[in-house]
């Protein structure tokens, strides 16, 4: 088939490479324009190690973009992470429309930060959809699903480079061949179970002690690798990485106030919460690298007891 790309980043690199490898026809691909000082784009790059023609507009409503897609007189397009907005009169110019993934299982998490959200909420299961791209954000009919655990300790890097990624490129593959094949189908979402959530950055990933220790695990491991969940420590901001949860079982394992240190270690510190505590592997330092948390306590001279504060 021929197809067009739209997309960014490593998944759309890996979406691009993934389409050529089983021999179909690329006739162009849509990156967003870099920044100034950004490096190149790892789909534009591999676009064009590929001599492929690559489109870099600002916008995807202008009709400089809707010409250029006519142009290509492609069969599919084949959105594979895309900030960019794309108008139906975009979208609808090749002969059997365009594609596009979202990791989550639609309705649930509409919104950019799909993957973050259910483990934050402390989910088990989350996937990706392929679906139709129309002018409401994520609300276009399903053409195909995927389903895939969220581990009681995964972080949002393992759910997306494990699962979601490999799975996402596959799925692409596969419902492009029955959309051109015309075997697909198209389910038109159900609003009534429908979901938002905007970006998790700063703010949502900014822990309260004060909370149950599953929620603050929870919120941990749904910010690593990206934003870091944070708080401070001995008066610095620290984003908290690789992390335990110990849940406290009796009363009298109970020591100290929540977001208190109650004890460091050759290796971790332990914080307290409501129900438990964590234990802090690694962590790293507002404008430092990643380190281990027994070396930041010593170093910033923190004892049990020190108070943690967001």
């Amino acid at each position: 088939m021929r197809i067009a790309i739209i997309g960014q980043q490593d998944f759309g690199k890996a979406v691009l490479e993934a389409f050529l490898a089983r021999g179909d026809d690329v006739a162009g691909v849509f990156c967003k324009p870099e920044k100034p000082g950004e490096k190149p784009d790892a789909l534009r790059a591999a676009a064009e190690s590929q001599g492929l023609k690559v489109f870099q507009f600002a916008s995807l409503k202008s009709p400089e973009a809707e010409e250029a897609l006519r142009a290509l007189d492609v069969d599919l397009g084949v959105m594979a992470y895309v900030l960019q907005f794309a108008p139906q009169s975009f979208v609808s110019i090749p002969k059997h429309g365009t594609i596009q993934y979202h990791p989550s299982l639609l309705p649930k998490y509409r919104g950019p930060s799909s993957i973050n959200w259910p483990i934050a909420r402390g989910d088990t299961e989350t996937g990706l959809t392929i679906f139709r791209p129309t002018d409401g954000l994520d609300e276009g009919p399903v053409i195909l699903q995927k389903c895939c655990t969220i581990g009681p300790d995964d972080t949002l890097g393992d759910v997306y480079f494990n699962r979601l990624f490999p799975l996402g490129v596959a799925a692409m593959l596969e419902a492009a061949d029955l959309v051109v094949a015309g075997r697909h189908s198209e389910t038109v979402q159900d609003e009534s179970l429908a979901s938002y959530e905007g970006w998790f950055r700063t703010e949502e990933s900014r822990i309260n002690w004060a909370n149950h220790v599953d929620q603050v695990y929870n919120l941990i491991r749904a910010c690593n690798p990206a934003p870091g969940a944070w708080c401070e420590l001995g008066g610095v901001k620290v984003s908290l990485y690789d992390c335990r949860k110990h849940p406290v079982r009796t009363f009298g394992a109970v020591r100290g106030k929540p977001g208190e240190i109650v004890r460091i270690t050759e290796l971790s510190l332990f914080i307290n919460a409501q129900g438990g505590m964590i234990e802090v592997l690694r962590l790293k330092p507002e404008g430092g690298k990643k380190m281990d948390a027994a070396d930041f306590a010593r170093e910033r001279g923190l004892q049990a007891l020190t108070q943690a504060t967001v």
